[in-house]
């Protein structure tokens, strides 16, 4: 029985390739959005995550109170759904809302009334990618997956075959309606979260935490 011929560096090169044009898409500036008239490139961002943002001057010391608007599945044509259907869609909005609520909750007291120093918080489902069953754990292991998601891990960017979620927030205050913030954002776990990678949509949820945890540190 002949032995395994070795895979060589220029085929390794061209499967991490392969696998870095199955990667999930980047966020648009959807139109459908209150604010996409407000969002611009963000330039000051180098990771990818928060490709357009808008920010006003904003004291969030001066806010004490939140009303967390339920969370909306975006339904314009620029949406980035791609195949996923409803059912998944509706379970990322409901695991949204309540992970922003806890989240949120730890810094704000959470209300239903408009009053001073209260945010109103609007996140908007935009897109999500679910895991590609068995590759998605499988890239975590194998010598071209192994190599490539390495360097992503590095880089702090997304690993192979592996699910995402992208979003809009938009935070207005809760009595005057004035927009202090909004901006996209995609997340993901990290490269190397091999238990994130088990279940179609757990890499989606992953990111939905990593959102909530930091959007409850920009606001402190």
């Amino acid at each position: 029985m002949s032995s395994p011929v070795p895979m060589r560096p220029l085929s390794i090169l061209a499967v991490c390739a392969a696998l870095a044009s199955c990667a999930s898409p980047d966020p648009v500036s959807y139109t459908g959005l209150a604010s996409a008239s407000y969002l611009k490139p963000n330039t000051q961002d180098t990771t990818g995550r928060i490709p357009y943002r808008y920010s006003g001057p904003t004291d969030w010391r001066g806010y004490s109170r939140v009303i967390i608007d339920p969370v909306e599945i975006y339904q314009g044509a620029d949406n980035q759904f791609g195949d996923m259907d409803q059912e998944d869609r509706a379970e990322l909005a409901s695991y949204m809302r309540s992970q922003f609520t806890q989240k949120l909750g730890q810094r704000f007291t959470l209300t239903d009334r408009p009053a001073s120093g209260t945010l109103r918080v609007k996140l908007t489902l935009t897109g999500a990618a679910t895991n590609t069953a068995f590759l998605s754990t499988f890239t975590r292991f194998d010598i071209a997956g192994g190599l490539y998601n390495g360097v992503q891990a590095i880089r702090g960017r997304e690993g192979m075959m592996t699910g995402s979620v992208i979003y809009a927030v938009e935070i207005y205050d809760a009595t005057s309606n004035q927009l202090l913030d909004a901006f996209v954002t995609k997340q993901y776990p990290g490269a190397y979260n091999v238990g994130a990678s088990i279940g179609s949509l757990a890499a989606a949820k992953t990111g939905i935490d990593k959102g909530a945890d930091a959007l409850a540190e920009q606001l402190t």
